[in-house]
């Protein structure tokens, strides 16, 4: 992956209108050693290069984000985490009174490719290094989408360098993983002259794809009350992804009369 281009940077840049994908994709990198666990500011300080105590206990410092904004402050950073959560690839999420990053569906997809292609320059390298004995146990339990994709991707390599550390993991993992092994093992062994095509793999991100770079526009929702629809405007939206909450369901006129009933009256009242 290719790095940020440090020294072409102010001392202190400004937010643009949009974040690029390599930007978008390390700081899905840094998110992905905290979902579920962390919120928008230790996810900062991972980008910053903290050397905050906490964030040291926990190694988060080995992530592979770690740094790539070391010239911004963390303000900065936090604006850009920001228009993570307000395009759609990060959300909050409220564990009591904590807000805990997740991936939104858009945000895992384009994270679970670059993962797969992590996972396949390790493999690649302890090819090339002639590392054949490894524990596969740490592959067990992953996304199973995410692994198949995986496979996807050392099926497409055609390979057969790869077979021993396949026969290896095979022995270790589910039976559903292990069939899609075989699958694998076979279509190596057959110098890949068939296309494999394994059900219920994530699907690859590539660099064109529109993931990246969907507009933002108001979206029309049903209301759940009078059944009209109704304009869910893009302001509004900033609002309650930075509040963690889901689109509303009621249009503004049934989220008035609805807070005027949780208050205690209604018009009806002044009959």
């Amino acid at each position: 992956m290719a790095t940020l281009n440090h020294k072409s940077k102010q001392s202190k840049p400004e937010l643009a209108a949009s974040l690029r994908e390599e930007e978008i994709r390390y700081i899905l990198h840094a998110a992905d050693s905290l979902i579920g666990s962390g919120g928008r500011s230790m996810l900062a300080k991972i980008l910053k290069g903290s050397r905050d105590k906490r964030l040291l206990e926990l190694e988060l410092n080995t992530n592979v984000a770690y740094g790539c904004y070391s010239y911004l402050t963390i303000e900065q950073i936090t604006e850009r985490v920001d228009w993570m959560i307000k395009n759609d690839f990060l959300e909050l999420q409220y564990n009591r009174d904590m807000p805990l990053l997740i991936f939104t569906e858009k945000g895992w997809l384009i994270q679970c490719d670059q993962l797969t292609d992590l996972l396949l320059h390790q493999w690649s390298q302890w090819i090339e290094a002639g590392i054949g004995d490894i524990d596969m146990s740490y592959l067990k339990d992953r996304n199973r989408g995410m692994i198949l994709l995986f496979l996807q991707k050392v099926a497409g390599t055609s390979d057969e360098r790869f077979i021993p550390l396949l026969k290896q993991w095979q022995l270790v993992d589910y039976q559903k993983v292990k069939k899609a092994i075989m699958e694998v093992i076979a279509h190596l062994q057959n110098k890949g002259k068939s296309r494999l095509v394994l059900e219920g793999a994530a699907p690859q991100v590539g660099i064109t794809s529109d993931l990246f770079h969907q507009p933002r526009e108001a979206e029309r929702l049903k209301c759940w009350e009078c059944g009209k629809r109704f304009e869910w405007k893009v302001e509004e939206q900033d609002v309650f992804r930075m509040r963690g909450w889901k689109p509303p369901k009621r249009c503004s006129s049934c989220r008035e009369e609805r807070r005027r009933q949780i208050e205690g009256f209604t018009w009806n009242d002044f009959d």
